[in-house]
């Protein structure tokens, strides 16, 4: 059974004050099914809407979804039982897309604290660890686990390390390198022989601590308990805030990386998706060795959104308020700490050209915060489109990744 919605432009993207209409239809088997009861509602992406009720008829129904006069996003969500079945269906307009600007504030030191959190970066020692894997080994790649010093607080014997997969190409030579970033949540992984086999040194990393190869099972004990909401602890506090240590253990990997004896000396891109796209941006502006970057439906972006009467990106801290409530207790140093960490902060500063690519259905990176950040880059960039696509992950995404790494390494 599918509900299927679509706007009345093919390309989903309105002029500022033109109407849309969204034609609904449901069908089983690729056949049309009718007399389906729906409610459906329409409004800002990620905002409260209007519920409203209809009968969709065995040719389809059309209604009429409004417009919007400032930039934005429209979405129109769908649902229905038939036959026993839930379905559900969406889609999402944009409006002048090109002109949404960020709500988040730059604090004054930006720079300064960046530069500050670096030279704490400096202090730590590498120390590496690295163990070759026969296992996961093929014929032209060699796969390692490694781990290596990061900053944070050392308990007793154990400092603070950062784990990963290295995957590198057998045959003598240098290479370019890739840093693969990871989105939000904690999970085993397996590097990226792919990439390694088209003569690309590819170090693919968690961001917790914790070792990449432990049981499924207890990643999942770490989500729902010592990790549960990890992108809120110490909010109130940017210098103590969970993604400190997390962004700087990122240009730690990069230390790790240049420092491999096949590294070719220039080339180096970081890459990711959701949380990771957001770390592969952040990255590619903290440290100047980074030479490109493809980015995901990054993550992060212009999370004052809510604060201002529209959505804000992952992970939405201020979600509970709007610009009609008194800020509660503890909201503005909260704020004021987003700032230092909001990508769109980051966008800006970017340098090297950059790849993104994202949906206008992503319920978990809003459109309008993704935009946000995007439209603040100066540096060369494209964007590569899938509208109907949401926040999940498709073949034709991993490819079109591929692609363009292949393509700017002059390895295609």
């Amino acid at each position: 059974m599918q509900l299927t919605v679509s706007p009345d432009h093919q390309n989903w993207t309105y002029r500022l004050g033109e109407p849309v209409n969204f034609r609904f239809a449901v069908t089983q088997g690729g056949k049309p099914v009718g007399s389906v009861p729906i409610v459906y509602r329409v409004g800002p992406e990620q905002m409260p809407a209007q519920e409203r009720s209809a009968v969709i008829p065995a040719d389809g129904l059309t209604v009429t979804g409004g417009t919007l006069t400032e930039p934005g996003f429209l979405r129109c969500v769908v649902t229905a039982e038939v036959a026993g079945h839930a379905v559900r269906g969406m889609a999402t307009v944009a409006y002048a897309p090109e002109a949404i600007t960020p709500t988040q504030t730059e604090p004054a030191d930006f720079d300064a604290f960046w530069r500050q959190a670096k030279s704490e970066l400096e202090k730590a020692p590498m120390e590496p660890n690295l163990s070759l894997v026969p296992e996961a080994c093929t014929e032209t790649v060699d796969v390692y686990r490694v781990d290596f010093r990061t900053v944070g607080p050392t308990w007793g014997p154990v400092p603070p390390r950062i784990y990963g997969m290295l995957c590198e190409p057998k045959s003598p030579g240098k290479y370019p390198a890739v840093l693969r970033l990871p989105g939000a949540g904690a999970r085993p992984y397996q590097g990226d022989r792919e990439l390694a086999s088209h003569g690309i040194i590819t170090l693919e990393i968690g961001i917790h601590g914790i070792p990449v190869n432990l049981p499924a099972e207890a990643y999942l004990q770490l989500i729902v308990g010592g990790l549960n909401g990890y992108w809120l602890f110490n909010l109130d506090n940017p210098s103590a805030y969970y993604f400190w240590r997390v962004y700087l253990s990122c240009l730690r990997a990069n230390d790790f990386l240049v420092g491999r004896p096949k590294w070719n000396g220039k080339d180096l891109l970081t890459v990711g998706a959701s949380q990771g796209g957001q770390l592969a941006i952040v990255t590619a502006v903290l440290d100047s060795r980074v030479t490109g970057l493809a980015a995901t439906h990054p993550a992060y972006c212009d999370v004052t959104g809510e604060l201002h009467g529209r959505a804000g990106g992952w992970p939405r801290p201020f979600v509970a308020w709007s610009t009609a409530m008194q800020p509660a207790s503890g909201i503005p140093s909260k704020v004021a700490t987003t700032g230092y960490y909001d990508t769109v902060n980051f966008a800006r500063r970017l340098k090297v050209p950059g790849h993104y690519l994202w949906g206008y259905n992503d319920e978990t990176c809003a459109p309008i915060s993704l935009y946000a950040a995007y439209n603040t880059i100066t540096a060369p960039k494209e964007l590569r489109l899938m509208l109907e696509l949401g926040h999940d992950y498709r073949p034709e995404m991993g490819a079109d990744m591929l692609d363009w790494i292949l393509r700017y390494l002059a390895l295609k």
